[in-house]
């Protein structure tokens, strides 16, 4: 399932109702390039990345309007969007991707969020990675994320930490918030999720200082990347786990 399948379907959530102001919670260039797309009122994109801001601001600042603002800052600062509420809050990856910038915040993350939320709130994630028994390609994809996740943590960085959608419902449901839809998508993993794993890897490598690990390091990520891709070119794809989509809308 790609990430515009997942856009795909909170268009079809939404109907017909306005998306009014919208706030995309954690941005990125595949959810605001989404967002612009959409017959919004304005949007607001924060991000903890002052990097990410800065680079997701020049790519859209044809497509941004008066109103329409890139905003550096974190949930874990209470006076971030003091007092601003928004239609629509569209929070894509997002809880699994807070561990690298406010780790330990995402048990108070969605009733930080629920005072902005004057409709509906969408939030995207990937279920975490359970055992792949027999399925190869399963254990394939386990392999990159285990490699991925011991290059980050090799070079002093934090890994995304995902949580389940049962986890989630039950924050939202104690935060406020009235689930109205839960939905999942299987995944299907095509070649790029294989390089851009990998180029994670690689990159990860000039801050590690010890040369003999980098070294197997490299050898290891060279070498699943060639079995990857073979598993690949065979099946056309490597079927293992599934994203989900809930919509929720705020109690009173």
């Amino acid at each position: 399932m790609t990430t515009d399948a997942l856009f795909k379907h909170i268009e079809l959530i939404q109907g017909n109702k306005p998306w009014g102001r919208l706030l995309d919670a954690g941005t990125g260039k595949a959810s605001l390039r989404w967002i612009t797309s959409l017959d919004t009122l304005s949007w607001t994109a924060i991000t903890a990345d002052p990097q990410r801001a800065r680079r997701v601001e020049n790519e859209f600042s044809d497509s941004r309007r008066e109103g329409d603002r890139v905003i550096a800052g974190n949930w874990s600062d209470p006076l971030l969007l003091q007092g601003e509420v928004f239609d629509v809050v569209l929070a894509d990856y997002l809880i699994g991707s807070m561990d690298r910038f406010s780790p330990y915040f995402q048990y108070r993350f969605l009733r930080r969020l629920r005072p902005h939320v004057g409709s509906c709130l969408y939030l995207a994630g990937l279920e975490p990675y359970h055992g792949a028994g027999d399925n190869a390609g399963g254990r394939l994809v386990l392999e990159i994320a285990n490699l991925r996740d011991a290059c980050i943590l090799h070079a002093g960085h934090r890994c995304h930490r995902e949580y389940p959608a049962d986890w989630v419902i039950g924050q939202l449901e104690s935060s406020g918030f009235s689930v109205e839809e839960e939905k999942r998508f299987p995944i299907i993993y095509g070649s790029k999720f294989i390089n851009e794993q990998l180029d994670v890897c690689r990159r990860k490598l000039e801050f590690i200082e010890n040369q003999d690990l980098v070294s197997g390091l490299r050898s290891r990520i060279d070498r699943l990347r060639e079995k990857a891709l073979a598993f690949y070119e065979v099946h056309r794809g490597i079927r293992f786990g599934y994203d989900y989509v809930i919509s929720a809308r705020p109690l009173g």
